[in-house]
């Protein structure tokens, strides 16, 4: 290992310590920091961050890069030679950004996100909107900075999933689209009269059992992770060796919060199983929005709303929740797939999540493509609900503050949840393929061979390799919303016993 190589490593490391301060503040204002004590977190936060900015932006970084870059670059392995060109790159953008510029946009995230959890708790949109003002226009300066020669809102679809741009998205949302509204049309024709045996009391504690119980049916690693609670679910790491996923437990429902832990553990299993030697490093963790969701959904979705997930374990599951010990597993499976229009977006079922998605990006579209006024998002957000969804939200709560990504100033984040449907379809297909048929594994209890399946075709990646090629590697084929379709019609064809 050459010099060079080796001070890049112990800066990185020096780095990597102001990030995990930062993470653990974050995790704690999330779960459990009480309300008086959040200015003080939000104030260390804003001053870790920006001392780990400051050391991104270093000139001696830079020429650690440079060298690394240039004369060393063939002696490198892969795996490095990848890191240093996209250290490089990033180190290149975060110059141009101004340090004060950075520090305000970090302070106004924490700002930003105490008053959506206000705002949401009050539901009153006005709480929220100076701060969601002032943190899009932040967001379009540092955009400007860092990608001067983009279309801001493609800037921002291609922070969450590289390669990605509105024009692509558009094309394959609207071949979704137009298969899934008349699809959704003639199931919600089907009567579906509402099951009073899934409402209850559930105590959060029996809950968090239940949860405990699915992650490790799954494969979350207890030796690498922790759970919490919070308002909006969540996954964050530290490193592959120690990751944090959140639930939010509704009492007079317990199918919410089961759906939530297989989904955020579907993105816990990815963070564990990155190759620990990308650990610290751009190449670690995965930055890539779709391919991440599309994991985190496949358990939620693929696996986790198919009948056969549950037969080795919901036996187990009737004895933690009471009341369900009179619910057979037909009838739950029934509920899990129920399709109805319906006001949240991660209580959806999985086709008309579809819509809630389209929406959201079309909101973003108006945000920044067509400057629409904060002021406004509310009744445009209202009227495209009950043009895609045929509801109109009672309150702010249950419509435009439902979600916590543009709190945090995620935006272009959305789209990834739809594009990691549309992967999963795909993958579906090559599970398939190569362990064979997935009613049959899950019905045997071998899940977990799924999950070795991901790890090494997906999770051990990280982010060393972009959507379009980790498709093509896995998939042989490029990016189609096909599979996901077929997968639709089959499924629900079956299901509600009609042609679609």
């Amino acid at each position: 290992m050459s010099e060079k190589l080796k001070e890049l490593k112990q800066y990185i490391e020096n780095m990597n310590r102001y990030h995990h301060v930062v993470t653990l503040l974050q995790w704690d204002m999330y779960t459990t920091v009480p309300k008086e004590g959040y200015d003080r977190h939000a104030d260390a936060v804003a001053y870790f961050s920006t001392q780990q900015f400051q050391m991104s932006v270093d000139s001696k970084l830079g020429e650690l890069l440079e060298v690394l870059n240039g004369e060393e670059y063939n002696s490198l392995e892969d795996d490095w030679k990848f890191i240093v060109k996209r250290m490089k790159r990033d180190f290149e953008k975060n110059q141009k950004i101004p340090a004060k510029l950075y520090e305000e946009y970090v302070r106004a995230l924490s700002e930003s996100q105490r008053a959506w959890e206000e705002a949401k708790n009050a539901s009153d949109f006005n709480i929220f909107a100076p701060h969601l003002k002032k943190l899009i226009g932040l967001v379009e300066e540092v955009t400007g900075y860092t990608d001067p020669e983009k279309e801001i809102y493609d800037a921002l679809l291609n922070q969450y999933e590289e390669g990605m741009d509105s024009a692509t998205i558009d094309r394959i949302f609207e071949e979704l689209k137009q298969e899934l509204i008349p699809m959704i049309q003639k199931i919600i024709a089907v009567k579906q009269p509402a099951n009073p045996k899934f409402q209850g009391d559930f105590d959060p504690d029996i809950q968090e059992k239940v949860q405990k119980l699915l992650l490790e049916y799954i494969g979350f690693r207890w030796s690498r992770g922790a759970v919490g609670r919070t308002e909006h679910p969540f996954t964050l790491n530290f490193t592959s060796k120690d990751v944090r996923v959140t639930n939010h437990y509704h009492k007079e429902n317990a199918i919410s919060a089961m759906f939530s832990a297989i989904h955020e553990g579907g993105h816990g299993i990815f963070e564990q199983n990155v190759k620990e030697e990308f650990d610290g490093t751009v190449a670690g963790s995965c930055g890539y929005m779709g391919i991440h969701e599309s994991q985190s959904r496949f358990y939620e979705n693929i696996m986790g709303r198919n009948r056969n997930f549950w037969v080795p374990i919901y036996e187990e599951i009737q004895k933690l929740l009471p009341g369900y010990e009179n619910i057979s597993l037909e009838e739950f499976y029934h509920e899990i797939n129920r399709v109805e229009n319906s006001l949240i977006r991660v209580e959806a079922d999985e086709l008309t999540y579809c819509q809630h998605i389209i929406l959201r990006y079309e909101m973003e579209k108006a945000i920044f493509r067509d400057h629409l006024p904060v002021e406004e998002l509310p009744a445009l957000w209202n009227k495209k609900m009950q043009e895609y969804l045929q509801i109109t939200p009672p309150n702010d709560a249950a419509g435009i503050l439902q979600d916590m990504h543009w709190s945090g100033g995620s935006f272009g984040y959305f789209p990834s949840y739809l594009l990691g449907s549309i992967y999963d379809g795909m993958l579906l297909e090559q599970v398939e393929k190569e362990l064979g048929d997935l009613d049959l594994i899950l019905k045997e209890g071998r899940i977990l061979e799924v999950t070795k399946w991901l790890n090494e075709k997906i999770h051990v990646y990280g982010s060393s390799r972009l959507p379009k090629d980790t498709i093509w590697e896995v998939c042989g084929k490029e990016v189609s919303a096909k599979p996901l379709i077929r997968y639709f019609k089959e499924k629900y064809s079956s299901l509600y016993g009609i042609e679609l």
